[in-house]
């Protein structure tokens, strides 16, 4: 049988944890944290990146970064057009 991985999808941080032995285990992410921002950005050369480089990227390049997201799943366009 394989592991199972659950996430947190959460709007403003995120964890994952799987179950080994019968006991939740959270995923360290690669800073060492147990949470992870739920940010993902987009540099100019197409890389993407997550977590705390992309939150940090929104000072400097926030049309290129989405946070927030989780507030809009399963509304319209036309229903957050205000937030644009």
């Amino acid at each position: 049988m394989g592991k199972i991985l659950g996430i947190d999808l959460g709007t403003t941080n995120s964890a994952m944890a799987v179950l080994e032995g019968g006991q939740p285990t959270i995923i360290v992410n690669a800073e060492g944290d147990r949470t992870t921002p739920s940010v993902v950005g987009f540099r100019s050369e197409g890389d993407r990146i997550v977590g705390k480089a992309a939150k940090n990227q929104a000072v400097t390049n926030p049309k290129n970064t989405v946070f927030s997201i989780k507030r809009f799943m399963g509304r319209k366009y036309s229903e957050c057009t205000s937030e644009l």
